[in-house]
């Protein structure tokens, strides 16, 4: 199989975009592959635990800051950011410029999170978050709230 550049799976589109490239169902749900282009500005992941699944980022282009447990990381073009499952992390683009990473998740199965997540988002209105929790309780999502406020204003972050 062969994912062009530019092709893929739209999940989501705005500040925080989800491209499907590769599903656990093409990987015998050994890992999936989704894209993520960053606005400027914009806090793609808010602080945020995963129970099933490790998270590896690879910087495509721009610069993406990272929250893993208590350290905050940098990381342009090029890098690599490993997220392990039990650990808080979150990702957010602090630059001028627009950023994308690739995101390798292991076992596969989070990725239809982001579809199930679209699906909530395009119902109109604003985001419903009782449905968007149950969501992410499904998939072994824990989102630390508590965290957003200090990370957008430290950062001068929007959320996506």
């Amino acid at each position: 199989m062969v994912v062009a550049a530019g092709e893929g799976e739209v999940v989501l589109r705005g500040g925080f975009g989800v491209v499907g490239k590769v599903s656990g169902a093409e990987t015998g749900g050994a890992f999936s592959v989704v894209e993520h282009p960053l606005d400027p500005g914009v806090l793609g992941a808010p602080p945020h635990t995963h129970a099933n699944e490790d998270e590896t980022s690879f910087v495509i282009e721009g610069e993406v800051g990272v929250l893993i447990g208590d350290e905050e990381f940098e990381a342009g073009p090029g890098s690599y950011v490993l997220k392990p499952r039990g650990v808080p992390h979150a990702f957010w683009n602090p630059g001028p410029d627009p950023a994308r990473i690739l995101e390798i998740i292991s076992p596969a199965g989070f990725e239809r999170y982001f579809e199930e997540l679209a699906g909530v988002l395009s119902a109109g209105g604003p985001p419903d978050l009782g449905r968007i929790l149950e969501v992410a309780g499904r998939y072994g999502l824990t989102f630390h709230m508590e965290r957003i406020p200090e990370l957008l204003e430290r950062h001068g972050l929007r959320l996506g």
